[in-house]
């Protein structure tokens, strides 16, 4: 098998070349693609050299069996026909494509059987926010069925990118020796503050990223859930927090939801409010699992519960699902 990943010099990028190697991905080669400005650049992966070809228009891709594919929804768009016009499987961690009917949306511990199904040779990896939400809700849905969903988001700097995640280091080191203070991808200074937007604004005043939670977790749940979402940045570096209160058809215990969530894949419980035991981005950058805490019923309906989580955005949110996506076409037979 001989897989590639798009968009190597990334943070993304550099994720899944960390987690091919982590994981021990059953590949035969694995082939780097960037633009002109990290094309020629060398990487290491299990002790081999590997250099940065240039994407491009043609043939490239007629021997690989799939493409990891993280380099901004304008690339993926103008290079889809490229990257799959010979098989190819495209595992696509843009935007572009997520909404398109004809392309399915995976997270495979929810709805995995969808990747089989994908006409264009195409499957979108969701919204970090989302992903992490929806594995945390989908042993709850089994449960009882979630009509709302009112979420809270605290992302890191991470999800800007890894100029971005520079940038605040930047920032804060600016402040320390009072120097003024660069600003350039965020709208406002982050360092020691919070800022309430993610993406730009739509129409109904929520963000693009506000109405990617909203439209994205229908499609990975196939449900009719109703989803409300304020995201947030943070001055973290790594790891996205979300506050999240469900309300179902039928009540669900406290018991019953952390027994449930603590048996799901993904999850892992970190639940102990007397020890002051929550999950934190500090612990949680690195790690694979998304974390859960604070599972307590809503004071404002007995029909809801609130509950608190944690997770990667760079692994989880983002390179480890592709990969996740790509182990289950293999574990079917599909790659």
């Amino acid at each position: 098998m001989k897989a590639a990943i798009v968009g190597a010099s990334g943070a993304v990028g550099q994720e899944f070349l960390r987690l091919l190697d982590e994981r021990n991905f059953p590949m035969d080669e694995l082939v780097l693609f960037g633009s002109e400005r990290s094309a020629g650049r060398k990487y290491t992966f299990k002790g081999k050299e590997l250099e940065v070809q240039l994407l491009r228009q043609g043939d490239d891709f007629r021997d690989i069996d799939v493409a990891f594919v993280s380099a901004g929804g304008s690339v993926s768009k103008e290079y889809a026909e490229t990257i799959t016009k010979h098989g190819c499987v495209m595992i696509d961690n843009s935007s572009a494509f997520r909404m398109d009917e004809d392309v399915p949306l995976v997270v495979p511990e929810c709805n995995a059987a969808d990747a089989l199904v994908r006409p264009r040779g195409i499957i979108a990896n969701p919204n970090c926010t989302t992903i992490m939400m929806v594995v945390v809700l989908k042993p709850l849905e089994n449960l009882s069925h979630i009509r709302r969903i009112r979420v809270a988001s605290y992302q890191s700097a991470s999800g800007a990118g890894a100029a971005a995640m520079a940038e605040l280091k930047e920032q804060y080191r600016q402040l320390g020796v009072g120097e003024a203070v660069t600003v350039s991808k965020f709208p406002h200074q982050l360092a020691y503050n919070v800022i309430p937007q993610i993406d730009v604004f739509t129409d109904n005043g929520y963000t693009k990223e506000e109405m990617k939670m909203f439209n994205e977790t229908r499609k990975i749940m196939h449900s009719d859930v109703m989803c409300s979402a304020t995201c947030v940045r943070v001055s973290s570096l790594r790891s996205h927090s979300e506050s999240v209160w469900i309300e179902t058809e039928e009540p669900i215990s406290v018991e019953a939801a952390r027994e449930a969530i603590a048996n799901a894949p993904g999850c892992t419980l970190r639940d102990d409010p007397s020890r002051l035991v929550y999950p934190m981005p500090l612990e949680t950058a690195g790690k694979d699992d998304v974390f859960v805490g604070r599972i307590r019923k809503d004071l404002a309906d007995p029909n809801s519960l609130t509950l608190w989580l944690s997770g990667d955005q760079i692994r989880k949110g983002a390179a480890l699902n592709a990969v996740q996506i790509a182990e289950y076409l293999i574990k079917m037979g599909e790659l």
